[in-house]
């Protein structure tokens, strides 16, 4: 299986992952200073690292404490290399337990906002005033700075909140400067990064679209690939970029499973036949999905399900396109991490990770699985996609399978497209549809009793869930004004046969996912 990366950028930050919550959220915050990062497991040998040439590192936070059996830990080489460190938390801890330095045990990890004083402002707190605010982290604590370091900041908890080694390039902190409870984290990580490693930002997605087309046609060849599209911002960014990489050499595929939303069908096909000029082959599947979804309702086996018969269907037609050799598809970030790494828990697989087969005839490219979401917008912008498809809500490879809670069937499925096409309609009608990152319809394994006409009902229930974000790592429940809410549920029990309850989901991500499934 081949991951098509763009790993050749002229800055490179790698940053090691222990497992902290907020690993992902380090990367948006390098990638927002215009440096291109990737993130790799905390126990990438010290030779793979160098080998790769990043021009600085960063070790993540983590769950576990350093005196765990279990602690994850890193090649110590990687603080003789000379290539500029910063630790982050456990990454901190980790570098000054290593290099000499004291540390204690926590008793438990918390996360507070708290004051910070800084000591010395000559390298990553450059320019900033000596009294700030930080969000913290409680664990394990550096009481002392191993030989060489020196003490640049402390909080009232921690003796060393912050130290640096310039000579050595070390730089270490116990707060989360990418969090925006850290005020002035951006200003540290810009320190950081052009300061003490002295990178110029000069990573954009012109950049990305230019070394992702070079890799591209170096993987490619002269054979041929076929890229899985839905219509979705995801999928039609990969056919895009791999077009203009190769050019004849891609042939598309729309498979409707019969798990799309209301019209969207033929919505792509003219998309994608008026606009992109590129060939597309259209496959009605929805029998052959709905057939191997029969009686299925764990979720999980929905998506492998619906991931599998996707792969099968590819490789069918594929068959038919002599040279065909390659399957290119949408794969983004918080797919890859939801579906589990080596250092995170398995949230859900989805269809184009998790739920793959392992005996799989094409081999994948996958040229935006290092982006976020937003950052796959600009990319879809620069290629010149209309703005529709660049700003169209994100929608689940899996389609309406996941909104079906429990058996998918035909009849629930209508259903289901019915409610839909109500949310998006409104919330598009009251203009907030750029503002929420998802509005979407669940349709509730849930019958209650209602009353319309003056007769008794028992019907269905539709869960609204409208979340704002920026990336999908995280969400918050959008605070829609009630005049809104009222009009959906409305139009919903009124108009959608089999539905007597409209309910609205306020839960957060974290603890909740957007998707329920």
């Amino acid at each position: 299986m081949i991951q098509n990366q763009p790993t050749s950028a002229a800055e490179f930050v790698l940053i090691l992952d222990f497992g902290g919550q907020y690993t992902q959220l380090v990367a948006r915050r390098v990638r927002e200073c215009h440096v291109y990062c990737e993130i790799a497991s905390f126990d990438t040998p010290l030779e793979e690292i160098m080998a790769r040439g990043p021009n600085a590192l960063i070790l993540s936070g983590g769950p576990v404490s350093f005196f765990n059996p279990d602690a994850p830990k890193c090649d110590v080489g990687i603080f003789k290399s000379g290539i500029p460190c910063l630790g982050i938390c456990y990454g901190a801890q980790l570098m000054a337990a290593e290099l000499g330095g004291k540390l204690t045990a926590g008793k438990s990890q918390t996360y507070t906002q708290t004051d910070l004083r800084i000591i010395d402002s000559s390298d990553i707190f450059a320019g900033l005033d000596p009294e700030q605010s930080c969000w913290i982290s409680y664990g394990d604590v550096v009481e002392k700075t191993p030989p060489g370091f020196k003490l640049t900041a402390r909080t009232a908890q921690l003796p060393v909140a912050a130290m640096s080694d310039p000579d050595r390039k070390l730089y270490a902190v116990q707060f989360n400067p990418e969090s925006v409870d850290t005020p002035s984290g951006m200003d540290i990580l810009r320190n950081f990064l052009f300061g003490q490693a002295n990178l110029s930002g000069s990573w954009d997605m012109a950049t990305f679209i230019e070394t992702a087309t070079d890799a591209i046609r170096d993987q490619v060849g002269s054979h041929k690939v076929i890229c899985g599209v839905s219509g979705g911002i995801d999928s039609s960014c990969v056919a895009a970029l791999v077009h203009q990489a190769i050019g004849d050499q891609l042939t598309c595929i729309f498979v409707n499973h019969g798990l799309l939303r209301l019209n969207e069908a033929e919505q792509v096909r003219r998309t994608f036949e008026d606009h992109f000029k590129i060939r597309l082959v259209y496959v009605d599947a929805e029998e052959r999905f709905l057939r191997k979804l029969a009686g299925v309702t764990d979720p999980e086996r929905k998506r492998k399900i619906i991931g599998e018969e996707f792969i099968r269907v590819f490789e069918e037609h594929a068959s038919k396109i002599e040279g065909a050799k390659y399957l290119a598809q949408g794969t983004v970030y918080p797919d890859v991490i939801e579906s589990g790494t080596k250092s995170a828990a398995v949230i859900k697989s989805h269809h184009n990770v998790g739920g793959l087969p392992e005996d799989m005839d094409l081999d994948i490219i996958e040229p935006i699985r290092q982006l976020f979401k937003d950052e796959v917008r600009e990319v879809a912008s620069c290629l010149g996609l209309p703005e529709d498809m660049v700003w169209r809500q994100p929608f689940p490879g899996p389609g309406l399978a996941i909104r079906v809670l429990g058996e998918v069937t035909k009849s629930r499925l209508d259903t289901l497209r019915l409610a839909d096409s109500i949310v998006v309609d409104e919330i598009k009608a009251a203009g907030l549809y750029r503002d929420v990152w998802q509005a979407l319809a669940i349709l509730a394994p849930i019958r209650s009793v209602g009353v319309m006409g003056e007769q008794r009902t028992y019907a269905d229930t539709i869960v609204l869930r409208v979340v704002t974000s920026k990336d999908a790592m995280t969400a918050e429940w959008a605070r829609l004004p009630y005049e809104v809410l009222e009009k959906i549920s409305d139009k919903i029990i009124s108009e959608v046969p089999g539905v007597n309850r409209v309910v609205y989901d306020i839960t957060p991500k974290p603890p909740a996912t957007i998707e329920w499934e």
